[in-house]
């Protein structure tokens, strides 16, 4: 699971693989803004067939954070 959600980081905001840890924080450490999170959170909707609603996209800040998303959801 983090090793996808590592790649799909990488090809949404271009980011240096080794700058991707489960403790970077998207924005401050990743450079994510509101648009690469929304790319993002519609890349992670697209491949793991979930929903992520826009309180739960605030929610998110660290790479860490974004795997625990989506096991939870995938685990519904």
């Amino acid at each position: 699971m983090y090793d996808v959600i590592k790649q799909l980081l990488i090809d949404t905001a271009n980011v240096d693989e080794n700058k991707i840890k489960p403790s970077a924080r998207l924005k401050e450490d990743l450079g994510f803004d509101s648009l690469y999170a929304v790319e993002m959170a519609l890349e992670l909707e697209t491949h793991f067939s979930i929903k992520i609603e826009p309180e739960e996209l605030k929610q998110l800040i660290t790479v860490q954070n974004v795997v625990d998303l989506v096991e939870n959801k995938e685990g519904k």
